[in-house]
């Protein structure tokens, strides 16, 4: 029998993990939000020993609640927890420090660390700085600055709940290097180097998705040489990631403002590894 799943989700406040929580729960899991880090052993032994069907999937919420030093030692816990009873993966879900700003400033909610001593700018950043070994440590990072909150859900939908244990979660996302690099992704592959559309006007206002662009950058031996050389490095290693039980796997694909050469490898990449049978999420963050 396949072990029983304990999601933790974590995070900065604001960036979207009482959503996730929520969604996750929508989907059948069930989910206990802000448990003190100190019961967190006690808790997974619980469901990995229950026969009680809800505990099949389980996720629970940490955060910046929780003592510093307890925050600093969950990497560790989270890796003792793991058994042939028990799948245990963290979720760290962030945003940029002016969205957060902003959204909290639309809510006006109060953050955890925030007070007299203390204003928001420097309360996000104290923030920061507590969960970052969680951030380093985690399975899988999402950046939702850029995310409305049912883009979130259908992200947590299509990449966490519905993940099945002992396969692994794999997106595919373009994204514009003059906005930056995504956090989550781990490994970047740079399309700057090919034949540039934005260059050519009838072309220009389109997007890789665009079946002029397809054609133009389909007829570069370039373009072709990336894509294959890229699909037959993922089509190797993929299985190797698998065997050693890794959930989730974000490969990013970047040229210059995340619309035409970027869009076109991430798709093309996509059809290939549908056809090897792999289920793939495609995301492209500047579209």
């Amino acid at each position: 029998m396949n072990p029983k799943r304990l999601v933790v989700i974590s995070g900065l406040s604001g960036a979207g993990k009482t959503v996730a929580l929520h969604t996750l729960e929508d989907t059948g899991f069930y989910c206990v939000d802000n448990l003190p880090l100190g019961f967190l052993a006690e808790f997974a032994r619980e469901v990995a020993g229950s026969r009680w069907p809800a505990y099949r999937q389980v996720a629970v919420g940490i955060d910046v609640r929780n003592a510093t030093g307890d925050l600093a030692d969950l990497p560790m816990l989270l890796q003792r927890l793991k058994s042939d009873a028990l799948a245990v993966e963290l979720v760290f879900i962030e945003a940029s420090d002016d969205m957060l700003l902003k959204r909290f400033s639309e809510t006006r909610r109060r953050h955890p660390l925030s007070g007299d001593a203390l204003p928001l700018p420097g309360a996000i950043a104290a923030e920061r700085a507590r969960l970052a070994p969680l951030s380093d440590y985690a399975d899988l990072r999402v950046d939702t600055s850029a995310m409305h909150v049912h883009r979130l859900r259908e992200w947590v939908r299509e990449r966490v709940a519905r993940r099945a244990v002992g396969e692994i979660s794999l997106q595919l996302l373009s994204f514009g290097y003059k906005n930056g690099v995504p956090p989550e992704s781990d490994f970047v592959f740079d399309a700057r180097g090919l034949p540039n559309p934005h260059w050519e006007a009838e072309l220009r206002d389109l997007s890789g998705l665009d079946a002029a662009v397809r054609s133009f950058l389909g007829a570069s031996p370039l373009a072709r040489e990336l894509a294959e050389q890229i699909e037959g490095f993922m089509l190797a290693w993929i299985p190797r990631f698998e065997a050693e039980d890794r959930p989730y796997l974000t490969v990013a694909v970047g040229c210059t403002g995340g619309r035409h050469r970027s869009v076109y490898v991430t798709e093309r990449l996509a059809e290939s590894l549908r056809g090897n049978g792999r289920a793939v999420l495609v995301s492209h963050r500047d579209l």
